[in-house]
């Protein structure tokens, strides 16, 4: 939302309701949004996220490649949910079980949509 080209938070910092605002919203400089820390903690996420299926990929035997694959990953699943949990302070199994049902779900979605155009995804 602008207003005369403005942010919410440009219009806060420098207006007579700057101050009242950001006390009621609990807007405190030590707890504002890191952009940088925020994209490397992404970028190292997605880079973990999708090494571990290589990995298992790559130590699994091939005629039950599928099997470990998807298992390993509804594990990790599990665990990386737990870490996100914890490192935001919330309930670990909550964070966990989140996490594991919404992918195992798309993971299903994934494969079933590749099973009706007739390729393995």
């Amino acid at each position: 939302m602008r207003w005369l080209g403005k942010s919410p938070e440009q219009l806060m910092a420098h207006g007579a309701l700057g101050a009242p605002a950001r006390d009621e919203l609990g807007i405190l400089d030590a707890t504002s949004a890191r952009r940088l820390q925020a994209a490397v903690a992404s970028a190292a996420s997605f880079t973990l996220g999708a090494a571990l299926p290589l990995v298992v990929a790559a130590v699994a035997n091939p005629g039950r490649l599928m099997p470990w694959v998807a298992s390993l990953l509804v594990a990790f699943l599990a665990l990386l949910g737990a870490v996100a949990a914890r490192a935001g302070g919330a309930s670990m199994p909550i964070g966990a079980w989140r996490v594991t049902f919404w992918g195992a779900l798309v993971m299903g979605v994934t494969a079933a949509v590749g099973a009706l155009v007739g390729t393995a995804v």
